[in-house]
């Protein structure tokens, strides 16, 4: 499957901003990484492009919270 492309992504309702995306991306991608390493065998789909596949489905909820640094 082709990866999903900019437009189909940020018409997610969970995501705000492409920084959003990014960052809900790469820390999705860590967690397929890690579960992988745990199984025995690799998939042959890479983990960021599951994880975008996964956001463009609609599969994960992006919650952004406005706490920081002020």
């Amino acid at each position: 499957m082709k990866q999903p492309s900019l437009d189909e992504l940020m018409k997610n309702k969970y995501v705000d901003s492409k920084y959003t995306l990014v960052v809900a991306t790469a820390k999705r991608a860590r967690v397929l990484m890690e579960q992988a390493g745990n199984e025995e065998g690799a998939k042959a789909i890479k983990p960021v492009t599951a994880a975008l596949e996964e956001i463009a489905r609609g599969k994960l909820k992006i919650e952004r919270t406005r706490e920081g640094i002020k």
